[in-house]
């Protein structure tokens, strides 16, 4: 049987202009299911829209939230290889991939939702009928993309992603340049949330959204499970 392919999309914005913090990828919602995935034999790449070096939240590195996967991830050569030398979004054609997955963060937020090559993307791994898959933040990448009769792809479907009640409880709203639970509402999503911080998946047919950091392992696990492959025993 061929290789799975899966395209990891992440951001290249690494600081917020308006308050000059730093900001990135959620290196959690990278790493678990970075290994989730390639423990199963699925080759990744990552992209994002400048290609190269994509930056990382330092707030992801703080002690309360590396997990075993970031360690891992921060001691893994080649891995961060990849993440050092991301593909631009320009060279990738989505017929060369089975999966696509946005890690979140608060960077996302700010260079996805109207990057055109990352609209496109979505839109034609969507049309596909292949997973598209999004945690935390990421879902802020849906904002415009259209499905084939030319409505936002979210109006109807079951959404989730961070919601308003963890950015006001994580005194993080000044991070974004929208609330993204207010966004998915507004393009027709149906949005659902857990508990604040607890594991949360939604799916709704091939579009996978996990809600928060702690949701990331469950989106690897369901794209999977809609590749069809089957987990190897550790």
């Amino acid at each position: 049987m061929k290789t799975r392919k899966v395209l990891f999309v992440v951001t290249s914005y690494g600081e917020i202009q308006a308050t000059g913090h730093k900001t990135g990828i959620w290196l959690e919602e990278l790493a678990s299911p970075y290994y989730l995935l390639s423990e199963q034999d699925i080759e990744l790449v990552i992209a994002s829209p400048k290609g190269g070096k994509a930056p990382i939240d330092p707030k992801s590195l703080a002690p309360d939230y590396v997990t075993a996967s970031v360690k891992r991830f921060q001691q893994d050569a080649d891995a961060q290889k990849k993440l050092d030398n991301t593909l631009a979004l320009t060279e990738v054609k989505a017929s060369d991939y089975d999966a696509i997955f946005y890690p979140g963060g608060h960077g996302p937020m700010w260079d996805l939702p109207e990057n055109t090559q990352s609209i496109q993307l979505i839109e034609s791994f969507y049309a596909a009928n292949k997973p598209v898959a999004l945690v935390c933040h990421a879902p802020a990448a849906l904002k415009n993309v259209k499905g084939k009769d030319g409505a936002p792809l979210i109006k109807g479907k079951k959404v989730t992603g961070y919601s308003n009640s963890e950015e006001v409880a994580g005194n993080s709203t000044q991070e974004c340049p929208f609330p993204l639970e207010d966004m998915l509402k507004e393009k027709g999503g149906n949005y659902e949330s857990g508990g604040d911080w607890k594991p949360f998946l939604v799916t709704d047919g091939r579009l996978i959204t996990g809600q928060n950091p702690a949701s990331s392992e469950l989106v690897a696990t369901e794209i999977l499970s809609q590749l069809g492959v089957t987990a190897k025993a550790k």
